[in-house]
């Protein structure tokens, strides 16, 4: 397919200031950038095959790098990612947060790892056969998804594929076993490394642990992502362990979904970006990613001490139904920095008579004993159920934002409202991250546009290592966006999560149009893209 795109503003992605240009996409590539806007008289028009679109009014820009998804399974489960290429995006990277898919080394507890990620499993029918980082990206491939798909190696099937679900350090033989499989999934394709140490049994990993994962990091030159121990009350000393580690092993690090969380820690955004500055001023390679909204998604177990959760979701939910532990729990709630009125029920098992629970808070839904409601719910359903949680500061989401290290990047999944990852209530950022940024929180014009569009773009796709994506240039891969600045808005809400944006006009992955007219097309040319291998 050739495609002339003639008179919109070309916001390339570099940080360059916007111009009119003409676009010539030929072979899934950028054929052509013309800022003079003369490609059209120079008769590129009259050849056999170019179909040309006047897009004056528009922006043409690169496709969105969403480096911080949960796409892992949904991206299997509906493979056409309607709500991530209806917003704009082209690229995900999957495995955050530690909650990856692969490797499952032999021998690994494969019910126990999957009941662990339950977060990103929303298909119970969708059948795990991959045993490595390979056969999982092999089997994304297969699906032909509408999104170019990489992936981090998750922390969480690494330790609990060689240590269990046990608090405990590895041996000095499991953390080498550790270290191959990393070291394997990197040559398999994987650009890095996530952990997730506030989810079991990630929280049970000790520095030296961290540490020595983040040498194999290293001397593959691939990223580290974070999400770090807490973002509450030890956000700060949570950080400083990332830039630590990160320092001491000589890797890249990104600082995942960085907030505050409790309105008694609102401000300390500003002592961990102060921290993060510090660190890029000594060299080290650190970034910083946001979702501009004021409310988090996760398993509602992350609310549970993690002594709680050792063992593994059958040992959780026994402990849970003691006297002894739900006391204990109950009194280490007492100092909670978020209230029961600011925790939402998202998300149940389909099948559970408990669906009638979600858009609800645990507050409205258990006024009198809220705590032994939430101990109740684990119980029996355990880290399957989702919330979304509030308890943040719009001026630290501003912070965090302004800040030069900082891209724009989801935290959210590939869903279909008409399919089975369409239940529930979930975060609206799965549908609307992108344009709520641009259009809430970018310059609409200038510099200040330029930016914003390098944070969803090239800034994001450099971090990842995906040196080919993010930007529109000549023979790069055609993955664009072009839309109307004028009618860009989020229209996804809370309460009604699963809506689609206004103002994204056309996008094309790899050249092929996904979404045309605000329409999905049916089209999936997306591509697995693997990580270099180590020099």
């Amino acid at each position: 397919m050739s495609l002339l795109l003639t008179g919109g503003l070309l916001v390339d992605g570099t940080g360059q200031a916007p111009g009119r240009a003409d676009v010539l996409v030929r072979d899934g590539r950028i054929a052509r950038i013309d800022r003079a806007g003369a490609t059209q008289d120079a008769g590129v028009a009259s050849d056999d095959g170019v179909e040309v679109r006047d897009v004056s009014g528009s922006i043409v820009c690169p496709g969105f790098v969403d480096i911080h998804t949960h796409s892992d399974l949904t991206v299997l489960a509906g493979p056409a990612a309607r709500s991530k290429v209806h917003q704009g995006v082209t690229t995900e990277l999957v495995g955050n947060c530690g909650l990856g898919v692969a490797p499952l080394p032999a021998g690994a507890d494969v019910p126990g790892i999957r009941s662990a990620v339950s977060y990103l499993d929303l298909d119970p029918a969708l059948h795990w056969s991959w045993p490595d980082t390979a056969g999982y990206l092999d089997a994304v491939a297969a699906e032909r998804p509408s999104v170019n798909v990489a992936t981090l190696t998750g922390h969480l099937p690494l330790r609990a594929g060689v240590v269990g679900f046990a608090d405990r350090a590895p041996t000095t033989a499991e953390l080498h076993t550790m270290q191959d499989l990393l070291a394997t999934s990197f040559a398999q394709g994987s650009v890095g490394l996530s952990t997730g140490l506030a989810y079991a049994p990630l929280c049970y990993a000790g520095e030296d642990e961290l540490e020595a994962l983040a040498r194999v990091v290293a001397e593959h030159d691939r990223l580290f992502a974070w999400h770090v121990r807490d973002y509450a009350d030890d956000l700060v000393p949570s950080v400083q362990q990332a830039l630590r580690v990160g320092e001491r092993a000589g890797c890249r690090v990104q600082i995942s979904h960085l907030v505050a969380v409790g309105r008694r820690n609102w401000g300390s955004v500003r002592r961990a970006l102060d921290l993060v500055d510090a660190a890029r001023d000594r060299g080290l390679p650190v970034g910083v990613d946001i979702y501009p909204y004021l409310f988090g998604n996760a398993p509602l177990s992350q609310v549970l001490p993690p002594w709680a959760q050792e063992g593994g979701a059958e040992a959780m939910a026994a402990r849970l139904r003691t006297d002894d532990a739900r006391a204990r729990i109950r009194t280490e709630w007492q100092n909670r920095p978020l209230g029961w009125d600011e925790v939402t029920i998202s998300r149940v098992p389909d099948d559970s008579p408990a669906t009638a629970l979600v858009g609800r808070s645990v507050e409205a839904v258990a006024p009198s004993d809220p705590d032994g409601f939430v101990l109740d719910l684990l119980a029996e359903l355990g880290s399957s159920v989702l919330m979304i949680a509030g308890g943040r500061s719009e001026a630290d989401l501003r912070t965090v934002l302004d800040h030069p290290a900082t891209v724009v990047a989801s935290d959210g999944l590939c869903l279909d409202p008409d399919g089975i990852t369409g239940a529930g209530a979930p975060h609206p950022r799965s549908y609307g991250c992108f344009p709520r940024f641009l259009a809430r929180y970018a310059e609409r014009s200038g510099s200040g546009l330029a930016r914003a569009v390098a944070q969803c773009t090239a800034a994001p796709a450099l971090i990842a290592g995906l040196a080919d994506r993010g930007v529109l240039r000549e023979r790069a891969p055609a993955d664009l966006v072009v839309y109307s600045p004028d009618r860009l808005a989020d229209r996804a809400t809370f309460e009604q999560p699963q809506q689609y944006p206004d103002g994204i006009e056309l996008v094309l992955v790899g050249g092929e149009p996904v979404i045309d007219a605000g329409r999905h097309t049916g089209g999936r040319p997306g591509s697995v893209l693997r990580g270099r291998k180590a020099t």
